[in-house]
């Protein structure tokens, strides 16, 4: 590689802030790539040109294409949206569909499997052949199953470009048939346990985690976590592997302080750690929009998908003492149906202490970590985890399992609540520990303001990335 000019990375997701997102991993894909560009990583982040995101670029240019990909012809185009230089893989018989990314009608597409081991390949041709307009990548970044047969490709292709495997969510693996080794271009010779094999299937992520030159993770503690028979989802044995050799990294996500900051955010009344008064007024605020009474104990909020993950059968069983006790809870979210039911019964039975949203709404989840008291995240493993990071920002105390990344970013009785009795007892003994600090408000302050001094950027975690990247490149 020429000295003269800026390395080049090619980050590989199936989503990417600002232009789609149904989770966390949109915004590390989105946000990483700036955190990169000053510590000399030029970056592009290929991605599916879903329909959602082509009405969201104008003009664009095309850079690279193929007659044939997996049963159609596809381009790839570049966009860029709030400065996010993105490659998006505009192959319509894969991508243009109804749904969302990855499902329709509350099922997962039935050829998931074909549309992002598309993406895969493509990532790992624009590696070898390079764009149109002559950029190159020196590395590949591959995040999740959904691009987890890149650094497949590349080492059947015997290229040299050095790739890194980031696991999001190790629970979702991509698994599919070994019928469809041959439409997929993946060799039958490598169908072995030590390669593609997956208990007789096909598994996208093992490959990726077999396959690249190192593996990381979101956190520290979840990289320790993922060996384990109880984190690591049938492949804790692959990742223990990687480890034994020191190819597994936990590296902790960051936010984009950009757009979580608020003294600038503009969702909300703009407030800081030394001028709080805006903090009283979004409190008074979201009680409002949410049609609650101001409690005499401190106001929780929850955002988050609702699923047996993130815990959400716990709150229905801890709230009731919670709100019973002068608590309030405003929650935003969707997922289970059962759940939100659950939900929906509860807010019926406490009424003036207890909102519910169901959907997902950005400017209202902004305006929820400025209102909110505490942020609770239950959830019974996180990778990383975002939702703390926003607490922590915005002034509202984290109340969180012991698991993750949720251990990693918040010291209990410093800037947040911690339980490590990740049960329905262990979350309700947290809240009472929060009610009685919340009756000491010097002590509630105190950690309030430590809390909106904690470092959640993504300085420390780029700086960590650019080094592992040098490291495999060299």
């Amino acid at each position: 590689m020429a000295s003269s000019r800026r390395r080049r990375v090619l980050s590989v997701a199936s989503e990417c802030a600002p232009f789609i997102k149904t989770g966390g991993l949109a915004d590390v894909v989105g946000a990483l790539p700036g955190a990169l560009d000053p510590l000399g990583w030029s970056s592009r982040v290929l991605m599916p040109a879903y329909p959602a995101v082509l009405e969201k670029v104008g003009r664009s240019r095309r850079l690279w294409r193929d007659p044939d990909l997996f049963g159609g012809p596809a381009v790839v185009r570049t966009a860029t949206i709030d400065g996010v230089s993105v490659l998006l893989l505009d192959a319509p018989h894969l991508f243009d569909r109804p749904g969302g990314p990855y499902i329709v009608d509350g099922h997962d597409h039935a050829d998931n499997h074909v549309r992002f081991a598309a993406l895969s390949w493509a990532a790992a041709r624009i590696a070898i052949e390079g764009l149109s307009d002559r950029w190159r990548p020196d590395l590949v970044h591959a995040h999740d199953w959904q691009a987890g047969l890149a650094p497949s490709y590349l080492k059947y292709a015997g290229s040299r470009v050095p790739s890194i495997m980031t696991i999001h969510n190790i629970a979702f693996q991509g698994i599919f048939a070994a019928d469809q080794l041959d439409r997929l271009r993946l060799p039958a010779w490598d169908f072995t346990p030590d390669a593609l094999e997956y208990h007789g299937h096909v598994s996208a992520l093992k490959a990726g985690l077999v396959h690249a030159s190192r593996v990381t993770t979101v956190s520290r503690t979840y990289a320790s976590e993922l060996t384990t028979p109880e984190f690591g989802f049938g492949l804790e044995g692959v990742v223990a592997s990687r480890r034994d050799r020191g190819e597994l990294h936990g590296i902790l996500n960051g936010i984009d302080t950009a757009v979580w900051n608020p003294e600038t955010d503009p969702h909300i009344h703009s407030y800081s750690a030394s001028s709080p008064a805006g903090k009283a007024a979004a409190r008074r605020a979201l009680l409002h929009e949410f049609s609650l009474a101001d409690p005499v104990g401190p106001l929780a909020v929850v955002v988050t998908r609702l699923s047996h993950q993130k815990g959400i059968d716990m709150l229905l069983a801890a709230l009731p003492r919670f709100v019973e006790s002068g608590g309030a809870v405003a929650v935003l979210g969707s997922g289970d149906h059962h759940d939100e039911r659950a939900l929906g019964e509860l807010a019926a039975r406490y009424p003036a202490s207890v909102g519910v949203g169901i959907g997902y709404d950005e400017p209202l989840s902004h305006r929820m970590y400025a209102g909110g008291d505490l942020v609770l995240v239950p959830s019974r493993f996180e990778p990383c985890g975002l939702t703390q990071m926003y607490g922590l920002t915005y002034g509202a105390l984290p109340l969180v399992a012991s698991t993750g990344g949720l251990r990693d970013t918040v010291a209990d009785g410093e800037t947040g609540f911690v339980f490590d009795d990740i049960s329905a007892a262990g979350l309700a003994g947290a809240l009472d520990r929060a009610l009685a600090t919340w009756a000491d408000q010097p002590t509630w302050k105190r950690m309030q303001a430590a809390g909106m001094a904690s470092r959640v950027d993504w300085a420390a975690s780029a700086a960590q990335y650019a080094s592992l990247f040098s490291e495999v490149m060299a």
